[in-house]
């Protein structure tokens, strides 16, 4: 009977964890909307180089993204099936293969972390426990072409967002952390962390931070997150 109830406990702990990391993505992220996000990229002499992006999700698994600026990396645009991930320049005429690891943009930001999926897509909980104002999850990755294979994330219990993850390797190399900052209401229910910063000891010096400017509700076609139309993201915006 004891081992009976220690296995129940167990269970809707674990149960209990799961929904926590589902509310974490339904506050960070409606299931099918547009956006729009500056990424600085800040060097150690100071100097920084911005770009502006337009990005539509839908779903747990697709994401595509337009650079709207600056003109060199205008009409740039890329694609995200799940682990899956192209980047369509306009001079190429086609789609090219790119990794999680790898970053458009350059800076602390990998294209992962440009293209955030939902996280219960990504990964599972290992424990759960609180910490005074926080709910402290253990997250490891679902499989080995996610970016990061162990995450640490810290939510704020009346808020059910982030306020810090820490990322690191499967061999426990602190990779980087990531800051959620300024709670901003985007309307249509949609309160969550408007700013992302981040810094690596890989890039020591280094900063770089992603600035939510608009997030809306927004149904999508499946049909816009394909590889035939990865060159015509500026059709969908209005």
């Amino acid at each position: 009977m004891k081992v009976l109830v220690v296995c129940l406990l167990s269970v809707l702990t674990l149960f209990g964890a799961s929904n926590v990391l589902e509310q974490v993505d339904a506050k960070l992220s409606p299931g099918s909307a547009e956006s729009y996000k500056k990424l600085i990229n800040i060097e150690p002499d100071g100097s920084k180089k911005e770009f502006l992006l337009y990005q539509v999700k839908k779903d747990k698994d697709k994401m595509i993204s337009l650079f709207l600026q600056p003109d060199s990396e205008k009409g740039r645009s890329t694609l995200r099936l799940g682990e899956n991930m192209w980047l369509y320049l306009p001079d190429v005429g086609k789609p090219i293969r790119i990794t999680s690891m790898q970053s458009v943009v350059g800076g602390v930001f990998n294209n992962s972390d440009i293209m955030q999926l939902d996280f219960s897509a990504e990964y599972d909980i290992v424990t759960q426990k609180e910490e005074k104002e926080e709910i402290v999850l253990d997250l490891k990755a679902k499989n080995e072409s996610v970016a990061y294979d162990k995450l640490i994330m810290h939510v704020d219990k009346k808020t059910t967002t982030p306020t810090k993850i820490i990322c690191y390797t499967s061999t426990g190399m602190l990779i980087k952390t990531l800051y959620y900052k300024d709670i901003k209401d985007f309307g249509g229910g949609i309160v969550r962390p408007a700013v992302i910063e981040t810094d690596s000891p890989l890039y020591k010096g280094y900063k770089s931070i992603m600035v939510y400017g608009k997030l809306t509700q927004r149904e999508f076609a499946n049909e816009s997150f394909t590889l035939e139309n990865i060159g015509k993201v500026e059709e969908l915006r209005r």
